[in-house]
């Protein structure tokens, strides 16, 4: 936890980080109220403690301010003999508990698993409204519910693994559920009341995902006006999941080989070693050996990270669950859009089920978001998805079974991921609208270009 110690006596103020330090936590001091107020802004502290003496200034005041601020932040009050009235007074008031000087460390103590209690608590309260919203909202991503025996496989996998604290490692094309699998492991794990934080490893610059993975101090860097805590601090307790690691940069990857094996850290510009207790879960699109051996990903990073490792199959080898997906994401949108919509139709079924999905999961949710919105009848029809489904060379399969011209039966999947992209590309206006219709964000797009050689 981060403490914030607010007294105006050096020595005392000194003495108490110090002793905070020694527990294992994380405490900064201020001389004044007005000080402390302003660092509460700069920075977040899960806890204050908070001396009734502060000169000039009424600490019963100051508490005010402070739980004005943040209505549920604990406040412990420091206070002397003969001002256990005051105390008493701050209680009534909304601290948590008091502290009466000078205090033995055992005193100390029992306050500190108090606060921490009460920490605790706020943090499960505030990810049960969060569920609760989640929940509300109908979140649009399918259940966990799949009818393929390959799926049902690798879910197994993944949730024997989710009750140890071994690393997992997510592999499968974009858009095939690696998150929402992730989150699955965490929700099933003994971790699951704890937080489950995210880091996109390819969305920052190098300099700004260190500080993002670590945080920083004031001055590490231009630009750093104030100290800053990072998402490993953030999933303190909990799990820290790597999206896309194998676009993690190079220079990054000695410190979570660290993080990984000993559970140390230090934060950008700071010499504190700090220890980290996390699960670390990460993901990538990304041929993972094939980066080792061009130099791009540390090889010792990648046999830490490989500890359980499994792939989500791409949607298009997972018939038996697609159209419960297209069901679920109908159900969803309709309800989001007020339409009643009675399914697809067996044409639109057809039409989904020779569509290649190059954008697996997220094109699909794409495809039917666009058709609810579309549909002029109480079923979704073929005029109602987007173009590249109705005139996808496998929809228009004879009833004989023999496909189209141009696709062969015994054509490879690869093969036929270029050859659609290749035709998405070639009836689109340019990378963005093509990553939009295949459900492909637009560098993993300029991935498969690179790859065909479309550059």
């Amino acid at each position: 936890m981060n403490f914030l110690v607010i007294d105006d006596d050096k020595t005392f103020r000194d003495a108490t980080c110090l002793l905070i330090d020694g527990e294992g936590h994380h405490a900064e001091s201020a001389a004044s109220g007005e000080l402390g107020l302003a660092r509460l802004k700069e920075d977040k502290f899960e806890a204050v403690l908070l001396d009734l003496n502060l000169g000039r200034e009424n600490g019963l005041d100051v508490l005010q301010q402070l739980l004005k601020n943040r209505p549920n932040l604990p406040v412990v009050i420091f206070t002397a003999q003969g001002s256990v009235k005051n105390a008493v007074e701050a209680m009534r008031r909304g601290a948590v508990d008091f502290l009466e000087k000078p205090f033995t460390r055992e005193q100390f103590h029992l306050v500190l698993a108090r606060v921490n209690r009460f920490h605790q608590l706020s943090q499960s309260i505030e990810r049960l409204e969060q569920e609760v919203k989640e929940n509300k909202a109908q979140h649009p991503e399918p259940l966990l519910d799949f009818n393929t025996p390959l799926m049902r496989e690798v879910m197994d996998v993944l949730f024997r693994a989710a009750r140890t604290s071994a690393s997992v490692l997510i592999m499968g094309e974009s858009g095939t559920g690696k998150s929402i699998a992730a989150r699955a492991v965490h929700q099933k794990s003994h971790l699951s009341d704890k937080p489950f934080v995210t880091v996109s490893c390819p969305s920052l610059s190098k300099e700004l995902l260190e500080s993002e993975l670590f945080g920083h101090v004031k001055g590490a860097f231009t630009g750093a006006v104030k100290d800053h805590w990072g998402k490993v601090k953030a999933a303190a307790g909990g799990t820290l999941f790597l999206d896309e690691i194998g676009d993690l940069p190079m220079e990054i990857q000695p410190k979570l080989l660290r993080l990984l094996q000993e559970r140390e850290y230090e934060r950008v510009g700071e010499n504190i070693t700090r220890s980290a207790d996390l699960r670390i879960i990460a993901a990538t699109s990304r041929d993972l050996k094939k980066r080792v051996a061009e130099g791009a990903f540390r090889e010792d990073l990648y046999f830490r990270l490989n500890v359980i490792a499994v792939e989500m199959p791409p949607l298009r080898a997972r018939p038996g669950d697609l159209l419960c997906f297209a069901e679920h994401y109908l159900a969803h949108f309709a309800a989001q859009c007020g339409r009643r919509l009675d399914g697809l139709s067996d044409e639109a079924v057809a039409c989904v089920r020779a569509y290649f999905w190059p954008g697996n999961l997220r094109e699909l949710r794409n495809a039917i978001e666009r058709a609810v919105i579309m549909a002029k009848r109480d079923k979704l029809v073929p005029e109602d998805l987007p173009a590249e489904l109705r005139c996808h060379p496998n929809a228009a399969a004879t009833n004989d079974g023999h496909s189209a011209p141009g696709i062969s039966p015994l054509m490879s999947m690869e093969k036929l991921e270029e050859l659609h992209v290749r035709r998405v590309l070639k009836q689109t206006s340019g990378l963005a609208e093509a990553a939009e219709v295949l459900g492909i964000d637009r560098a993993t797009l300029y991935r498969k270009r690179k790859k065909i050689g479309l550059e």
